[in-house]
């Protein structure tokens, strides 16, 4: 059995501009926009897509894995960037709410196929939960925020808070998400 080679940079890169283009579109026009204007955002043509992904639900899973990726790789970034851990976490709960627009969405497509959600869900949680747990210790460490908060409580407020955005123009999630951060200060 010969052992996978590794992409090629350029290959990499081109599905990652596919990748944001796809996400970049799925949040103006939802899951179901046409492939061409994926392709037109991305700057390929269709077939470009088709040969990365086949089908939509490829795309869809991909999509959702890459900003995952994104969200996870961030939240170290910006611990080591920001001013404090708290500011750090504030950040970071904003990438995770920009994600959460577009998971929405992916998520009413992919619950037909509720294995493959199941495991996009799991492969979420074992991301996500490790770098929020991270910067909520970081921030309790500096005094910045209460001590003992559970980063799977907050991601999942922080997710409610966001059901129904979408819906509802009147409905600004993000203001609330900032007063929930805001709640996690220490009294002083």
């Amino acid at each position: 059995m010969r052992a996978a080679r590794p992409r090629r940079a350029d290959a990499r890169r081109n599905e990652k501009t596919l990748l944001d283009a796809a996400a970049a579109i799925f949040v103006t026009s939802g899951v179901e926009a046409p492939v061409r204007d994926i392709a037109a955002e991305a700057g390929v043509g269709t077939a470009t897509i088709y040969r990365h992904f086949p089908t939509r639900a490829d795309l869809i899973i991909a999509v959702y894995r890459h900003q995952v990726e994104a969200c996870a790789e961030a939240g170290p970034a910006l611990l080591a960037s920001s001013a404090t851990p708290y500011a750090a976490l504030r950040q970071w709960i904003n990438l995770f709410v920009d994600f959460l627009v577009t998971k929405h969405g992916l998520a009413a497509v992919l619950q037909s196929d509720s294995a493959g959600f199941g495991n996009l869900h799991a492969y979420f949680l074992d991301r996500l939960l490790p770098v929020c747990t991270q910067l909520l210790d970081a921030a309790a460490d500096s005094g910045e925020i209460r001590s003992g908060l559970d980063a799977y409580a907050l991601l999942r407020g922080v997710g409610n808070l966001c059901i129904g955005a979408d819906s509802d123009p009147r409905y600004d999630a993000r203001r609330l998400v900032e007063l929930l951060i805001a709640g996690l200060r220490r009294p002083r």
